[in-house]
């Protein structure tokens, strides 16, 4: 009897994947034309852990990455959990076409991955990747990433310099924008995390509704390529 339950035993533990560190080296690629990605933080868990999840009411450190790039609550967020966390991989800003790679070790347990960035400009856009599941075979994995809104602020296209979560318009346009935009709107209909509906813009550089440029900064899904490598 004490024979078959240690092979039974041993046939499970084949069979079910372990929880086990991981070495991973992650490239995050901007996709696209004109936008610009604010630090990036990338974020190795549990599965109890997240940084955001579409459809649910975005958190107070959601809100302040995706309304002014600012990180540093989600970073102790997710320290406080036990998370394996990379911090501002590009070093600033991560232009157009542009990539960033870095490594982390997952410890045992920590066997999702998250990442997330706000988009500039945007007023509380984000490009996020929701607790993926690290494989536990060594290779190399690509997938894209899409935009989210995180539902707290209304899309008025204004460059203002307002990055304080709360504060109304967009913080910066490092590619350059116009002025005197009156607000493309004023009210957000879906206050939940939900795909982004992209930037309109328009093509008035002193004026109309948004201080976007309709040539520039517009864009679709989706906004980066993630590609993990796990040793």
């Amino acid at each position: 009897m004490k024979g078959k339950l240690i092979t039974t035993l041993a046939a499970t533990l084949v069979m079910s994947p372990l929880a086990q560190a991981a070495d991973l080296e992650i490239t995050v690629s901007n996709l696209t034309q004109g936008i610009y990605y604010t630090p990036i933080i990338i974020a190795a868990h549990t599965g109890d852990a997240a940084m955001f999840r579409s459809g649910e009411m975005a958190s107070l450190e959601l809100q302040t990455l995706a309304e002014g790039g600012d990180i540093s609550l989600m970073s102790a967020l997710l320290g406080n959990v036990g998370a394996d966390v990379v911090e501002n991989p590009a070093g600033g800003l991560l232009g157009p076409g542009m990539a960033t790679t870095s490594m982390l070790m997952s410890a045992d347990g920590n066997n999702y991955l998250s990442i997330a960035a706000m988009l500039l400009p945007t007023n509380d856009g984000f490009v996020g990747l929701d607790s993926w599941m690290i494989p536990t075979e060594a290779g190399t994995y690509t997938f894209t990433l899409n935009a989210y809104d995180a539902g707290t602020e209304a899309n008025d296209e204004i460059v203002n310099g307002g990055g304080a979560a709360g504060t109304p318009g967009i913080p910066a346009s490092p590619g350059g924008s116009g002025t005197g935009g009156s607000g493309v709107s004023m009210t957000e209909a879906n206050g939940y995390v939900h795909i982004h509906p992209g930037n309109i813009g328009d093509s008035d550089a002193n004026g109309g509704k948004s201080d976007l440029d309709n040539t520039v900064h517009r864009w679709l899904n989706p906004v980066a390529k993630v590609t993990v490598v796990v040793k």
